[in-house]
């Protein structure tokens, strides 16, 4: 069991440094405030621990079973990618000119909790490829003879557990540089980016088959 536990924690570590649409969201709403990051975290990580229940339960083969239901959910995701990212730009637009205080600018712009936590979360379960990968890697670390669905649930909750901490090192470490980052043009320079890269992704999740 502890060997099952390391190899799993190995793994999730892996999974969580691939960049991906979630690791961009979070650091941009980092940008905002550690809160407005944090909660972020938070939504994506109850997200994680949805699909992982789903998985246990046996709903997510449903969807790949289904090229219509996985299609579906593959145009509501590149939706929700690209909505963030238009989101980004036009914030990136908004603050050009704008002359923000080390101390107001950062923390005034900082999203309500609820918005941070719904962005999150409504990214993470607009993904079908996050449902797809929750069925095809939890399974793998079961320990023989124990039972699959408290087994699985254990595991998505430790999944999701560990990425809270994982995840919330990038929000400390945005927090870190807040004397730079709290700069107009850095800021509007990051949300660009940002924004861009959510475009591209949801573009590409649009495109794909």
């Amino acid at each position: 069991m502890p060997s099952t536990l390391i190899a799993f924690l190995g793994a999730c570590t892996l999974v969580a440094a691939s960049p991906g649409p979630s690791t961009v969201l979070i650091i941009k709403q980092s940008l905002h405030s550690r809160r407005s990051g944090f909660l972020t975290v938070l939504g994506n990580e109850t997200g994680v621990f949805v699909w992982g229940v789903v998985a246990a339960l046996g709903l997510t083969a449903l969807l790949t079973a289904s090229e219509i239901a996985y299609d579906v959910m593959r145009v509501v995701g590149a939706v929700v990618l690209v909505a963030f990212g238009v989101q980004a730009l036009r914030q990136a637009r908004r603050s050009k000119g704008e002359a923000e205080t080390a101390e107001g600018g950062w923390e005034s712009s900082g999203k309500s909790g609820w918005s941070a936590y719904r962005a999150g979360l409504l990214l993470n379960l607009a993904n079908p490829k996050a449902a797809v990968f929750a069925l095809s890697f939890l399974p793998q670390f079961v320990p023989r003879g124990a039972p699959h669905l408290p087994a699985m649930v254990g595991l998505a909750a430790l999944w999701a557990v560990y990425e809270v901490g994982y995840y919330g090192l990038y929000v400390w470490f945005v927090g870190r540089l807040k004397a730079v980052l709290s700069r107009t043009g850095v800021r509007r320079r990051l949300e660009q980016v940002s924004g861009g890269v959510l475009l591209l992704l949801g573009v590409r999740m649009a495109l794909e088959s």
